[in-house]
């Protein structure tokens, strides 16, 4: 227990940390801090499909900034919370902002860039950021909380999404522009659903993205087991990896503009080196040589996303509606079905199982799926058949605007 009178928003001694955020009396901390953990994206899996059709309803501008706004909110909670309550409810309020924030962010790019391959570009430059706040998360905030003090890391954070709302308002401010207007009605989001090419598409999302979220919550007691690792080892396991997703951004982008009709094949080998990198790790016996399959799992990670989310925009312009808020809640929803597993399924399996065995089926999974990202193989080949600008004439011209455009199309 922390010693009396000690500073309660200090940081340099872990051994405050029972008095700062004490646990529930009888309960089990290790469960309560996978229930905090995995509250985030449980909330965030189920306000999705809402906040995917509110996008596609009022555009992309404003819930991006409630989004913005509730992870300000969230933020600053977690700064001055004092107990478990308040900690889950900072976590929840989270995967409420995000539920907005990510897939209005995402569907926003995907609109402003409508070809290839700058769309591909840009949605890769929003990975590598999206790579970089989770892989540089734990040494951030564990070196700010040891000299700074608990509020810190929370406080700078609240300062980002201040920041990141005043550029959204400068930059492209709600309704400023009336472009709602003109936007079609979007496909609904239980239709995208049952598309077997985006119900592919967002497995493989999930699927890939299982290692990182199962080992994240896992992988540190593994080390400090296993290898005697010690605590900055363990801070900085995930922070060389993200030097190889950026260049499986990078890499799947350069091919994607040069081979676009190979994106399928991209994620496939994305899924197989995941596979192996997964099936790696429990053979490693130091610090040294864990980096390395953790590098390989971002690296396939970087590869299936940088392929994957600009088709998931291709298929909806090519078989449905050019609105882009209902199909990125829909990848959103595939990451989250991971990552709301992860804290609370993994450590199960391990104590069950054992940490060789959650690997090895990790890795199968990811092998086993990437042969059904063949389905997706002639997905290039497809031409426009339902997106806004035939709306208008799918029932024929009924003048003579309509029967030049028509006539204007054919030829």
């Amino acid at each position: 227990s922390a010693p009396a009178g000690g500073n309660g928003s200090g940081g340099g001694n872990r051994s405050l940390l029972p008095a700062r955020y004490p646990p529930a009396s009888g309960s089990n901390e290790d469960v309560q801090i996978g229930v905090l953990f995995a509250s985030k994206a449980m909330l965030q899996l189920l306000v999705n499909p809402l906040s995917g059709t509110l996008i596609d309803r009022v555009g992309y501008e404003a819930p991006l900034l409630a989004g913005l706004a509730v992870l300000f909110l969230s933020t600053t909670t977690f700064a001055f919370a004092e107990n478990y309550a308040t900690l889950f409810a900072a976590r929840s309020l989270q995967g409420l902002g995000s539920a907005f924030a990510d897939t209005a962010g995402i569907a926003l790019i995907a609109d402003r860039y409508a070809e290839e391959p700058a769309r591909s570009r840009a949605l890769g430059t929003a990975l590598a950021c999206i790579s970089f706040g989770s892989l540089a998360a734990p040494p951030f905030g564990g070196v700010l909380y040891e000299f700074a003090g608990k509020r810190v890391p929370f406080l700078v954070l609240a300062c980002v999404c201040l920041l990141d709302g005043l550029l959204l308002l400068l930059l492209a401010p709600p309704g400023g522009t009336g472009a709602r207007a003109n936007m079609p009605v979007g496909t609904p989001i239980h239709r995208l659903m049952i598309d077997p090419y985006i119900a592919v598409v967002a497995g493989a999302l999930a699927t890939c993205n299982i290692p990182l979220a199962f080992l994240e919550p896992t992988i540190a007691n593994w080390m400090k087991e296993s290898m005697g690792a010690s605590e900055w080892e363990v801070g900085l396991t995930w922070l060389p990896a993200f030097f190889p997703h950026v260049l499986g951004v990078y890499v799947t982008v350069q091919l994607a503009a040069a081979y676009p009709h190979l994106q399928w094949f991209y994620g496939a080998l994305g899924m197989a080196i995941i596979g192996a990198s997964s099936c790696l790790v429990p053979a490693c016996r130091n610090f040294g040589q864990v980096i390395i399959p953790l590098c390989g799992i971002c690296f396939g990670i970087a590869l299936v996303d940088t392929a994957l989310l600009p088709t998931l925009a291709f298929l909806v312009d090519v078989r449905h509606v050019s609105v882009y808020g209902s199909v990125y809640a829909i990848a959103d929803i595939s990451y989250c079905v991971a990552y709301a597993l992860g804290p609370i399924v993994a450590g199960q399996i391990v104590h069950t199982m054992g940490f060789a065995q959650l690997n090895l089926g990790m890795g199968l999974a990811n092998v086993l799926y990437a042969p059904v990202l063949l389905f997706l193989k002639n997905v290039c080949q497809m031409k426009p058949s339902h997106s806004e600008r035939n709306i208008l004439l799918e029932e024929g011209p009924k003048g003579l605007y309509d029967t030049i455009k028509m006539e204007e199309r054919k030829g």
